[in-house]
């Protein structure tokens, strides 16, 4: 049973986060030849403030 967990900054819409889920459960389920019901996405949302890329948060961009 694959556990797929997606971090990433908050922000997207709901009709995105549907179509990533729906791709990533396909290139999941083909690469590892999981039936697709077997598959669990976790989707992790931070703030801006809580993100940082070299030493700069990007609320702060």
């Amino acid at each position: 049973m694959p556990i797929v967990t997606i971090k990433m900054i908050e922000g997207r819409t709901d009709e995105q986060k549907r179509n990533l889920v729906d791709q990533v459960t396909t290139a999941v389920s083909e690469t590892v030849a999981a039936p697709k019901e077997n598959i669990s996405i976790i989707i992790e949302e931070m703030k801006k403030e809580h993100y940082a890329t070299g030493g700069v948060r990007k609320s702060d961009i």
